[in-house]
């Protein structure tokens, strides 16, 4: 059986998108009913998702802070 990637920070995004685990809300509710395939495949895609999102936060400008 595939572990849930839930880390337990539920909080969906404009996109639906679960900041904490990277599924989609339609994932999520879905997840007890997937195959352990269809599972590997969400949490794949969970973790492009997260790294996406990552890779888009606000970075800090340190010369900004000190302003």
């Amino acid at each position: 059986m595939v572990e849930s990637p839930c880390k337990k920070l539920c909080a969906l995004n404009s996109a639906d998108i679960c900041s904490g685990c990277g599924r989609t809300r339609e994932e999520i509710g879905n997840w007890m009913t997937m195959s352990d395939e269809g599972r590997v495949r969400v949490k794949k895609l969970a973790e492009r998702r997260l790294a996406a999102l990552a890779s888009q936060a606000p970075t800090i400008d340190s010369k900004a802070a000190h302003a």
